[in-house]
């Protein structure tokens, strides 16, 4: 069965979701890296108004190439996601329901998901000019003097990503490399 998530999300969105699920998402996201992250954080320490609403919201970690032609975005892969882990838990606790990128998170931010109700996917990386497909639109709201790392707003449908770290504290990390120890040990016998 397809799973789909549209924005905004919710934690009930969330709770029958688990690690490993292939899930497609509909509707506005948000891209934002280190420097845009250091920002938001500095605005949230400040009291001031973010330049998006956060609550419900999924960041897709990204810096995206110029777009070429008639398309929205240029090549649009995921980055490394433990580069935003000092700031997410304070987005977090803003409101920050989701996340895209790659790689493992901190236990820091994995507690932070749970204790959250939040949701952290992977995108695939290397597959950046097929993710693209996903963006129909894009429109830079904030920081345009980070060029690529220029917060956007970008309208997707069906962009492909897989849960790694759900609502319930499962790693699909953890979770692939315990399955590959118990084979190889079975393979050893």
């Amino acid at each position: 069965m397809k799973k789909t998530l549209n924005t905004p999300i919710n934690s009930e969105d969330l709770k029958d979701l688990k690690v490993g699920d292939d899930v497609y998402i509909s509707g506005y996201i948000y891209t934002a890296r280190d420097a845009a992250h250091a920002r938001l954080v500095r605005l949230l320490e400040e009291g001031k108004e973010l330049p998006f609403n956060i609550k419900g919201a999924i960041i897709y970690y990204v810096g995206p190439s110029p777009a070429r032609g008639k398309d929205p975005i240029g090549s649009a892969g995921p980055t490394t996601s433990y580069r935003m882990d000092m700031y997410t838990p304070q987005l977090l606790k803003a409101g920050l329901k989701g996340m895209i990128g790659k790689g493992k998170r901190s236990q820091e931010v994995k507690d932070k998901i749970v204790e959250n109700g939040a949701i952290y996917f992977a995108a695939i990386g290397g597959a950046a000019a097929l993710i693209k497909k996903s963006i129909k639109s894009a429109e830079i709201i904030a920081y345009e003097d980070l060029g690529a790392e220029a917060i956007r707003k970008l309208y997707v449908v069906d962009f492909p990503v897989t849960v790694i770290n759900d609502s319930k504290g499962d790693d699909l990390y953890m979770k692939g490399r315990k399955e590959y120890l118990e084979w190889a040990k079975r393979q050893c016998k």
